[in-house]
């Protein structure tokens, strides 16, 4: 072999031996590197913004402006992260605060407030700034219990909320490579938000895999393992005391047994109360608004709260809109039109020496979901100060506009006494085929949803029970069914069943009696409500623990029905 063969070898191998100690050593930084945090940083979102608002150890996405007793908070965070149904008038002058005991109404730039009816002066003046409303602090600890955390005059402002808990702690430094940091993730791996120094205090809200969630008082918040964290006490924001509403203690220990009276032009004979036997709560229909101002019509007649009284009634007036759409969309469009109807209703509950109001709007424009609550929970707490209770009348879920959509069950069922759901009209007048008013499987329905889907409370759902049924009449025209019906009361559809020597049957799968017979070439049909419906619908009201029933209406009963609904309470 030639030396000039000899030193290529050579050459080649010792390149080689390069290569692989190349390989070797970068193979040992890899396996280095892959251990190591990350130490690069992360600025959030927040970071150059003057009194960002922190809430749950989070980012709010809001500013607040002020400090100390001068500080306030824009009204869409107080009704994203503090109270869902905060207000604000769509004048944008006005924000109106409300809890099940107090209502609290602001003017922008205006130092004097109003809380429960009566002045309440403020430190500081609601004001606007970029079309979005400030409302003071002070209040809104007040109402709603929270607390207040600053770190600087234009540092980070940390809500606490009431009943909300946390752990105090302390960082911990364990040198270079242990120096306590936190962190965008749970790894070491994640961008670093935050370097702490030794004894940093911190907030913790929550723990996993040995990774604390904490926030320090200028508001950083990220992930720091549990070992670089000395933990402290648990702690609590005191919660505001819930106070018991008068509705809820006097029924806690019986059922509600309410008739409606429907009132039209005349004013029924207050005789007509000895028929109601075993009803413990009647509800005339005796006022209604009149015009979109918030004017409201009374039809109210002490002599029938009188008797009602003697007897051992209590009398809950039914308000309406009246159906009308638009008077009721221009009076909820204002809180001055809202508080005018409201006062006036008020008024005649204490002229007329009311127990309760009972709310039944019916024909509301699907839009007007958001200011229908906020009126109710304006009238509930004026009426409650007032010594009054409050109930409202619910369709059946579905997604009819106008008669069901509207309706945010959940939330008026978080701000009334008790919720009344109209568990009829299955089959309306007009429906294009005849059937049952209400059977049994559909009623259990209806209550089933509210109470699982809207977690109505059961203690607050009353059942409603139809005391009419419908005539209906079938006609054949031109090879086609045409279907008319009309509303007749207890008594009268016994009466025509009789007349016409139709025979009764049972209907197991509607909870019925049913009856059908030809007059005049037409075919007549009736899901007849008696005493076997009744038991039925009083039973369901018992099964699913429901705060009693409320029967439409007194003059469609019969003899039996009060009999029947007697043993509502037991009797």
């Amino acid at each position: 072999m030639s030396r000039s063969r000899q030193r290529r070898i050579r050459k080649k191998n010792r390149l080689g031996r390069a290569l692989l100690l190349g390989v070797v050593v970068a193979g040992a930084a890899w396996g280095v590197w892959q251990f190591l945090p990350n130490f690069s940083h992360q600025e959030p979102e927040w970071s150059g913004k003057s009194k960002p608002v922190f809430i749950e150890g989070q980012w709010s996405g809001y500013t607040a402006k002020g400090e100390g007793a001068t500080l306030k908070l824009p009204l869409p965070l107080v009704q994203k992260q503090i109270d869902a149904y905060a207000y604000g008038d769509p004048d944008g002058e006005t924000a109106i605060l409300t809890t099940a005991h107090d209502m609290l109404v602001l003017k922008k730039d205006g130092k004097e407030a109003e809380l429960n009816g009566a002045s309440y002066k403020l430190a500081v003046a609601a004001e606007d700034a970029d079309g979005v409303m400030y409302v003071p602090v002070e209040p809104l600890e007040r109402l709603y219990g929270i607390r207040i955390a600053e770190e600087s005059p234009e540092g980070s402002v940390i809500v606490l909320k009431a009943g909300e808990k946390f752990r105090t702690a302390s960082a911990v430094d364990g040198g270079w490579l242990r120096s306590p940091k936190l962190r965008s993730e749970a790894s070491v791996k994640s961008p670093i938000v935050a370097d702490l120094e030794d004894g940093t205090k911190l907030r913790v809200w929550s723990e996993k895999d040995g990774w604390l969630y904490a926030q320090t008082d200028d508001g950083r918040a990220g992930y720091i393992p549990d070992k670089d964290v000395q933990t402290g006490k648990e702690e609590t924001v005191p919660s505001l005391e819930v106070k018991p509403t008068e509705a809820s203690g006097e029924w806690a220990k019986r059922k509600i047994n309410l008739a409606w009276e429907a009132v039209y032009e005349r004013k029924p004979n207050p005789d007509v109360i000895e028929e109601m036997k075993g009803v413990n709560v009647v509800s005339p229909t005796w006022f209604s608004l009149k015009d979109g101002d918030g004017n409201v019509s009374s039809k109210a007649d002490s002599a029938y709260v009188g008797r009602a009284h003697n007897r051992g009634k209590q009398v809950w007036g039914l308000f309406s809109n009246g159906f009308e759409a638009d008077w009721t969309r221009a009076m909820l469009g204002d809180y001055e039109t809202r508080s005018r109807a409201i006062g006036q209703v008020l008024e005649h509950a204490e002229t007329f020496k009311l127990d309760g109001i009972n709310l039944d709007f019916e024909n509301v424009y699907t839009e007007d979901k958001a200011p229908f609550v906020e009126f109710v929970r304006e009238f509930t707490v004026r009426a409650r100060a007032q010594g009054l209770t409050v109930s409202i009348d619910v369709t059946p879920k579905s997604s009819t506009e106008m008669w069901s959509a509207f309706l945010d069950r959940r939330a008026l069922g978080e701000t009334v006494d008790f919720m009344m759901v109209m568990a009829y009209d299955e089959h309306w007048a007009s429906s294009p085929e005849a059937g049952s008013v209400a059977s049994l499987p559909w009623v259990e329905k209806a209550v089933k949803r509210i109470l699982e889907e809207d977690e109505v409370p059961a203690a607050k759902l009353v059942l409603g029970i139809p005391l009419y049924t419908r005539v209906w009449t079938e006609t054949t025209e031109d090879g086609k069914t045409k279907v008319t019906s009309s509303a007749v009361g207890m008594e009268t559809s016994q009466r025509l069943v009789a007349e016409s020597g139709a025979k009764k049957e049972f209907l197991e799968d509607v909870g019925q009696n049913y009856a059908q017979y030809t007059e005049d070439g037409a075919t007549k049909r009736i899901w007849l409500e008696d005493g076997e419906s009744l038991k039925r619908r009083v039973g369901l009201a018992d099964q699913y623990g429901l705060a009693g029933v409320a029967s439409w209406t007194r003059s469609f009963a019969s003899a039996e029905a009060w009999e029947i609904l007697q043993t509502v309470n037991g009797k």
